[in-house]
C-alpha cells in the first residue's frame, strides 16, 4: 500500500476517523492492526518474521533490565544477533553468496558452491530492524525502561506511518506518546493534512517527473554526452531527495494528525556547506543512529586522529552496505565516508564568517561532490557507473544529438518551484503558522494550491518509493 495511492487515502480516513472515535485505552489496539494490515498489503506471510523479532526483542528488553552482569549482555546479543540475523538472510545472503562463490573461482578451488536463493526482501526491513535494535540498546544502557505492554511495544516497531521507510526512531520519543492520551486538535490535524500533502506534491510532480528523464539517460548511458549524463545525475539528486523527503513528510503528516511527534529526517541538505553538514541535514535519523550506535561505539574521534579517519569510514561503509546488497551502495559509503575524514583531516568549518560569494561556492562545491556519489547510488551496475563517473569529467560532446532541451526546461522550472518553496516557505514557517489560529486564509490556499498542481502535473503511476527498497 503505497501513500501515493487511492487505497492508502482509503485506509488513512478510516483508521483516523476510528482512532478519534475509539476511547484511548483501545486505540493503541487499533493502530497495531492498522499497521499489521498496512504491512500485510506487501507481502502478507512476512508479517510471521516481525512479529518474531517483535517477541525476542521484547523479552530481551525485560531481561536486560532484571539482570546483573554478563547476563544484560547476553540479552543484548540476543537481540541483537536475531534481528542482524534476519537482515543479513534476507538482504546479504545472495550478496556474498555470489562473491564468495567468484572468489573460490579465482583461487581455482574445489568448491561444494552455495545455492543462490530466489527469496523477496522484506519492505522495509532496514527500517524496521534499526529501530528494534535502538530499543533494546538503549535499555542496555540505561537510557530508556523496558516497555512491559507487548502491545505498545509491537506498535513502537510497526507504527504504520514509519513503518516501511522511517524515519527511525528512539524508544524515548515514540513510546512515551503511545501511553498518553491525544485529544482532537483541529489546527494539528489542519497542519499534518498540509505536510501530507506537501509531501505528495514533492513526490508525484517533481520527484516522479525527475524520475522518467533520469531513467531515460541512464537507461541508455552509453549513448548520452556528458552534458546529459551531468543533467540527469542533477535531477537524480532533486529525484531522490523528492521521493525520500517526500515520504517523510507524508510520514510526519499523517502521525501529526493523529497527535504523534516523529523526528525530523531533512533539512535542506543541498543547502549544505560541507558534506559533514550534508549528513546532519540528510537522512538525519539514520546518520544519528549511525553515530550514536556504531560510530561512537567504534571509539568516535576519542582514541586518536588516524583512529577517528577508520572509524569515520568503517560507519559510513556500513552505512552503504545497510542501504543495498551490492557493491555500488559499499563505494558510495566509502566516498562518503572519504569525504568526511578529508573534511575533518583538513578542519574544514561551516559556522565561521564568510562571504555571500564563499558561501554559495562551498554549496555548489559541496552539491557537486555528493552528486558524484549519487552516480554508485543509481547505477544499477558497477560498469555503469564507472563508466558514467569517467565520462562526466569528459569534454562535452554531441550536445544537440542527445539533449532534450525541451524535457530539460520542464524540469528546471519544476525544480526551481520546488528549491523557492523550500527554502522561503518551509525555512521560515515550517508548517506552524499555515494553521488556522492564523487565518483561514493562507492554509486554504495553501491546500488548494497543493491539490491543483498535484491534479494537474502529477504524475499518475503509482512508482514505489525509491527506500522502500531498503
Amino acid at each position: 500500500m503505497l501513500f501515493n495511492s487511492f487505497e492508502f487515502l482509503v485506509f488513512f480516513v478510516v483508521v483516523t476517523v476510528l482512532y478519534y472515535l475509539l476511547p484511548h485505552r483501545y486505540r493503541w489496539l487499533l493502530l497495531l492492526l492498522a499497521s499489521c494490515g498496512f504491512y500485510m498489503a506487501f507481502i502478507p506471510v512476512y508479517i510471521l518474521i516481525l512479529l518474531l523479532t517483535i517477541g525476542i526483542d521484547y523479552v530481551a528488553g525485560i531481561q536486560i533490565e532484571q539482570a546483573a552482569g554478563r547476563r544484560r549482555k547476553q540479552f543484548l546479543v540476543l537481540s541483537l544477533v536475531a534481528n542482524l540475523g534476519v537482515l543479513a538472510f534476507f538482504k546479504y545472503y545472495n550478496f556474498f553468496t555470489d562473491n564468495i562463490n567468484a572468489l573460490l573461482d579465482g583461487l581455482h578451488v574445489v568448491r561444494y558452491e552455495l545455492p543462490y536463493l530466489y527469496i523477496i526482501l522484506p519492505i522495509g526491513l532496514s527500517f524496521h530492524t534499526f529501530q528494534a535494535m535502538s530499543y533494546t540498546i538503549e535499555v542496555y544502557r540505561g537510557n530508556y525502561p523496558a516497555e512491559r505492554h507487548l502491545g505498545i511495544y509491537a506498535l513502537y516497531v510497526m507504527f504504520y506511518p514509519q513503518l516501511v521507510a522511517g524515519p527511525i526512531e528512539r524508544p524515548q520519543n515514540v513510546l512515551p506518546q503511545f501511553h498518553e492520551e491525544k485529544h482532537f486538535n483541529f489546527d494539528q490535524v489542519v497542519i499534518g493534512l498540509q505536510r501530507m500533502l506537501w509531501g505528495l506534491f514533492k513526490k508525484v510532480v517533481i520527484g516522479d517527473v525527475l524520475a522518467e528523464y533520469v531513467n531515460s539517460v541512464y537507461n541508455n548511458y552509453e549513448m548520452h554526452s556528458s552534458l546529459s549524463l551531468w543533467l540527469a545525475t542533477y535531477a537524480f539528486a532533486g529525484q531522490i531527495y523528492c521521493d525520500f523527503s517526500g515520504y517523510s513528510d507524508m510520514a510526519l503528516g499523517s502521525a501529526q494528525v493523529m497527535g504523534f511527534k516523529l523526528m525530523e529526517n531533512f533539512r535542506m541538505p543541498y543547502f549544505a556547506k560541507s558534506v559533514t553538514e550534508f549528513w546532519r541535514r540528510w537522512h538525519m535519523s539514520l546518520s544519528t543512529w549511525l553515530r550514536d550506535y556504531l560510530y561512537v561505539s567504534l571509539g568516535g574521534s576519542r582514541l586518536g586522529q588516524l583512529l577517528t579517519y577508520r572509524n569515520l569510514l568503517l560507519t559510513m561503509l556500513l552505512g552503504g552496505l545497510w542501504h543495498g546488497a551490492s557493491w555500488n551502495f559499499v563505494i558510495w559509503g566509502g566516498l562518503n565516508g572519504l569525504y568526511l575524514s578529508t573534511e575533518k583531516l583538513l578542519g574544514v568549518q561551516v559556522d565561521r564568517p564568510m562571504s555571500w560569494a564563499g558561501r554559495v561556492g562551498r554549496v555548489a562545491l559541496t552539491f557537486h561532490l555528493i552528486c558524484l556519489t549519487w552516480v554508485f547510488f543509481r547505477a544499477t551496475t558497477l560498469e555503469q557507473a564507472l563508466y558514467i563517473t569517467r565520462h562526466l569529467i569528459e569534454p562535452v560532446r554531441e550536445v544537440a544529438l542527445t539533449t532534450d532541451w525541451g524535457m530539460v526546461a520542464t524540469f528546471g522550472v519544476r525544480v526551481g518551484l520546488l528549491l523557492l518553496v523550500e527554502f522561503a516557505w518551509l525555512r521560515r514557517h515550517r508548517f506552524q503558522e499555515l494553521s488556522p489560529a492564523y487565518g483561514w486564509g493562507r492554509p486554504l490556499a495553501v491546500a488548494l494550491t497543493l491539490t491543483l498542481l498535484i491534479l494537474t502535473f502529477g504524475v499518475a503511476t503509482g512508482d514505489q518509493f525509491i527506500y522502500f527498497q531498503f
